[in-house]
């Protein structure tokens, strides 16, 4: 099994490619079984869960062709990704895919819109928490689907067609706002959405489907409109950046001092984090290359943080975030308001030996002069990698292990930090 071996104390300075979001690119490739025309999509990362639910799509009689290099592409370049779903096989998801990775549940939502049912196994539990899919199935029942479930699976059925429907969602939901995007373009009639969830990954879904010829207006607000057509075609899209990649790497660098351009990255996707990064005394400068980074030697301010929905801070950036507080000169706050269970890093951030104590949904950081390097264990994907922002301050060696969450999440990261001055390398087996 893979391990990450990090040799800390040395600023990052440079530039870091930011890839196309995993968040927008996985609903994305799923949005290829709404119709029977090719899908191009540009710029999708080449990580775990992508090469996973390509398997996934393939079961269903998707074909997927990855597309030769440009010239001028780089090694960190996106992949071109051509889907086909010309002819559904298979209109059931079984357990031993659907367990594997959460969102290819979602797969439910146009292979009921498109072929009038559709049989998909719970995906079960999480490590980060429970995350139902209640209000998922609350969306195919609002536009007139038929669900019981049975044996583990969900079965879905409308026979007639999906009707257009008032969707009023009691809590901000992601997966909700992806299944009613993808579920209601194919309804008759007119769908509405209240309490949408307003990420930037929404509003790609939104773009790319409005491509293939859907009629979606209001993505990225709590309120969105969906005309159903009776057939989406083909199209091309580029996959938005990556917004939790170039949080994460805005932090290494206040983590570690230095200076980097952070490529492609837009600082509108994640202004509330950059706001933090801020007051704990990072530089941020918007360029037209992307974001820039910079930390001189005055070292880490505290902050007090709550995660929540987009425009919030994200709750995916809440561990790299502890990370850089482990360092800070005073005392820290940060709130997990989204998940359940998200504070798994801490007992490995004490092994770098971080000062961290829990109360509920709360945790206080008291910030120390120095980490120290240690043996560590990755648990999830963003705890993963802020195990490798603390080893890169960290005095002497950290060693982190099960780096396979990583990669489920980040494109070569390794390649990306050492290019900027990081000694940290990848040992296999």
């Amino acid at each position: 099994m893979d391990r990450i071996r990090i040799t800390g104390g040395r600023p990052l300075n440079g530039s870091i490619p930011i890839s196309g979001a995993k968040n927008a690119a996985l609903p994305l490739m799923i949005a290829s079984l709404l119709t029977d025309q090719m899908l191009i999509l540009e710029n999708v990362p080449r990580l775990a869960d992508v090469a996973q639910l390509q398997r996934i799509l393939n079961n269903h009689g998707v074909d997927v062709m990855i597309g030769g290099k440009k010239e001028g592409e780089t090694d960190f370049t996106g992949q071109t990704l051509l889907l086909s779903a010309a002819r559904i096989v298979d209109t059931t998801a079984p357990y031993e895919l659907v367990s594997k990775m959460r969102a290819s549940f979602w797969v439910v939502a146009p292979l009921l819109a498109r072929m009038g049912e559709a049989k998909v196994s719970l995906p079960g539990g999480c490590a980060i928490g429970t995350r139902p899919v209640d209000l998922l199935l609350m969306v195919l029942e609002r536009l007139g689907a038929e669900v019981e479930i049975d044996a583990g699976y969900v079965i879905t059925r409308a026979k007639n067609g999906l009707k257009g429907g008032e969707i009023v969602f009691p809590k901000v939901t992601v997966g909700g706002t992806h299944t009613a995007l993808m579920a209601a373009s194919l309804a008759s009639g007119t769908t509405t959405i209240e309490n949408a969830a307003c990420e930037p990954e929404i509003a790609d879904l939104a773009a790319c489907i409005n491509k293939m010829g859907g009629r979606i207006t209001g993505a990225g607000t709590p309120n969105i409109t969906i005309e159903g057509v009776s057939k989406l075609g083909g199209a091309r899209h580029a996959v938005v950046a990556d917004r939790i990649e170039t949080g994460t790497y805005a932090m290494a660098v206040a983590m570690t001092g230095g200076d980097v351009l952070l490529q492609n990255a837009a600082p509108e996707l994640l202004q509330s984090a950059l706001d933090v990064l801020v007051q704990a005394g990072a530089v941020i400068t918007p360029t037209n290359q992307g974001i820039r980074v910079q930390r001189n030697g005055a070292g880490i301010l505290p902050v007090e943080v709550s995660t929540a929905p987009f425009p919030g801070f994200p709750t995916d950036l809440q561990a790299q975030l502890m990370a850089l507080m482990t360092r800070a000169k005073g005392r820290s706050h940060i709130t997990e308001t989204i998940f359940e269970n998200r504070f798994m890093h801490v007992q490995e951030l004490a092994r770098l030996g971080a000062r961290i104590t829990l109360d509920g949904d709360t945790a206080t950081i008291d910030g120390v002069p120095k980490l120290k390097g240690a043996p560590v264990m990755a648990t999830d994907l963003r705890a993963s990698v802020s195990l490798v922002i603390g080893a890169l301050a960290a005095e002497g060696e950290t060693m982190v292990n099960r780096v396979y969450h990583l990669d489920r999440g980040f494109e070569r990261l390794e390649d990306k930090l050492s290019a900027c001055g990081a000694s940290i390398e990848r040992l296999t087996g």
